[in-house]
C-alpha cells in the first residue's frame, strides 16, 4: 500500500492508504502534485488509542519508468535526472552511460544497449517483433529522501492516522472513477476482496486479461483467502470510527475505446476522499457505494486542475453499468465458491445483497443509470 497525506481546506492533511496492483496508479498516486507521501508501496497498520494508524517500513521508492517526464511525473523525473544513487532496470543506455526510457518526453538515441543487448532504430526480435528502446516493464528505484514531497510525519515513530483505504485496478467497463463504500465490511468484501485488473506489461503472460487479485496482495498471502479476508473484516471491530474505504479506477473506456479520465485526474478523485473523510461533501447513492455530487466535482476540477468539467463528463464517468457489476459480482463468487473452501458466510451474504440492490435499480431505471436520476445524501 501507499500511504499519501492529501491536504485539504486550510491546511489539513487526510492520510490515505492505498493497495493498487502494477501498473495501475499506485506510484503516481502516492506522487500526486500538492499532495505528500510516506510511502509507494508498504504500510504497516496497527491499532493505537481507538485509531488505525500506519508507518512505511521501507526507505526506497520502486516503480514502472514508463511515461515518467517533467509534465506527468515532474518530482520523480527530477530526481531520476540529477546526480544521486539510482537503480535502472531494462531501460537504455546511450554511449554515454545516460539513462533512456519510453514517454520521457525527449528523443531517444538512435542506438544504445538495452536488455536485448546491442540496440538500433528498427531492431526486432526472432519473431519479427520491434525491440523498444526500453522495456515497457522497465523499472527505478531511489530512495525516499531524494523526493521533494516527502511528508513531514515520514519518520514519526507514531505512525499516521488511516482517514481512508483505497483500493484499484485496471477495469474498462465496470466501477466509476471513485465511490465510496457503504460500510468497513462492504469496502473489504465488494471493493477489496472482489478486486479484478486487465493484466499489463508489467505481469506474465498476454495483456488486456482480467485476473482477480484479492487486495491487490494475492501473490503475497501466505495463509487462506478466507482466514485473511475475517481478519480484514474483524480488523476494526473495536474501533470506533474506522477508515472509509473507496475504490478507483484510473481506467474506464468509453464506446470508443479512449479511456474517459485524464492522467491528472485521479487528484481530483483523491481530494474528493479527503472531503468525504471529514464530512464536508455529501454523496450520490448507487447500488454499490456513494459517488461525488456533480457540483463538488466540478469545484474540485476547477480550483485544482483549472479546467472545466461538464455534466456530460460526469455522466460518461458516474453512469452505474448494471450489467457488468453484475457480471463482475458473479465472476468473484464463482471464484469464491469454486476455489476458497473457507470463504466467510458474509461474503456471499454481501454478494447477493449488493446483486439485489442492482436488480432493483434496474429495474426502476434501466441497465445504465445516470447520476443524476439517483438520490443525494
Amino acid at each position: 500500500m501507499f500511504v499519501l497525506g492529501a491536504h485539504g481546506p486550510a491546511g489539513r492533511i487526510t492520510y490515505f492508504a492505498g493497495a493498487f496492483p502494477s501498473a495501475c496508479g499506485k506510484t503516481s498516486t502516492s506522487m500526486l502534485s500538492g499532495q505528500t507521501i510516506i510511502g509507494d508501496d508498504i504500510a504497516y497498520l496497527r491499532k493505537k488509542n481507538n485509531q488505525v494508524r500506519c508507518v512505511n517500513v521501507e526507505k526506497g521508492v520502486f516503480g514502472i519508468i514508463r511515461d515518467v517526464n517533467t509534465k506527468d511525473d515532474p518530482i520523480i523525473y527530477e530526481a531520476l535526472t540529477n546526480p544521486r544513487e539510482v537503480i535502472f532496470s531494462n531501460v537504455l543506455i546511450d554511449d554515454n552511460k545516460k539513462p533512456h526510457w519510453l514517454g520521457m518526453g525527449s528523443e531517444l538515441p538512435s542506438k544504445g544497449t538495452n536488455h536485448s543487448g546491442d540496440w538500433h532504430n528498427g531492431k526486432t526480435d526472432s519473431k519479427g517483433n520491434e525491440i523498444t528502446a526500453s522495456h515497457k516493464n522497465a523499472r527505478y528505484c531511489l530512495s525516499i529522501y531524494d523526493l521533494s514531497n516527502r511528508d513531514r510525519l515520514i519518520d514519526d515513530p507514531e505512525g499516521v492516522p488511516v482517514g481512508g483505504v483505497i483500493y484499484g485496478g485496471r477495469d474498462s467497463d465496470t466501477w466509476v472513477p471513485i465511490e465510496q463504500a457503504f460500510s468497513w465490511t462492504e469496502g473489504i468484501i465488494i471493493k477489496a476482496a472482489s478486486l479484478e485488473s486487465e493484466t499489463t506489461a508489467a505481469t506474465l503472460g498476454k495483456e488486456g486479461v482480467r485476473t482477480f487479485n484479492l487486495m491487490s496482495n494475492l501473490d503475497f498471502l501466505s495463509i487462506p483467502l478466507g482466514r485473511y479476508i475475517r481478519n480484514n473484516l474483524d480488523f476494526v471491530a473495536d474501533i470506533d470510527n474506522p477508515p472509509l474505504i473507496f475504490s478507483v479506477n484510473y481506467f474506464l473506456r468509453g464506446e470508443d475505446g479512449k479511456y474517459l479520465n485524464g492522467i491528472a485526474d485521479k487528484k481530483v478523485w483523491i481530494l474528493w476522499a479527503e472531503l468525504r473523510v471529514n464530512g464536508d461533501v455529501d454523496a450520490v447513492e448507487t447500488p454499490t457505494g456513494l459517488i461525488p455530487k456533480y457540483e463538488d466535482l466540478a469545484k474540485l476540477f476547477k480550483d485544482h486542475l483549472e479546467t472545466s468539467y461538464t455534466q456530460a463528463d460526469y455522466v460518461r464517468q458516474f453512469t452505474t453499468r448494471i450489467p457488468e457489476n453484475l457480471a463482475k459480482l458473479d465472476r468473484v463468487e464463482n471464484i469464491y465458491r469454486e476455489k476458497v473452501s473457507d470463504t466467510p458466510a458474509i461474503v456471499f451474504d454481501s454478494f447477493a445483497e449488493v446483486r439485489s440492490r442492482l436488480r432493483a435499480a434496474g429495474d426502476k431505471h434501466g441497465d445504465y443509470i445516470s447520476p443524476f436520476d439517483l438520490t443525494a445524501r
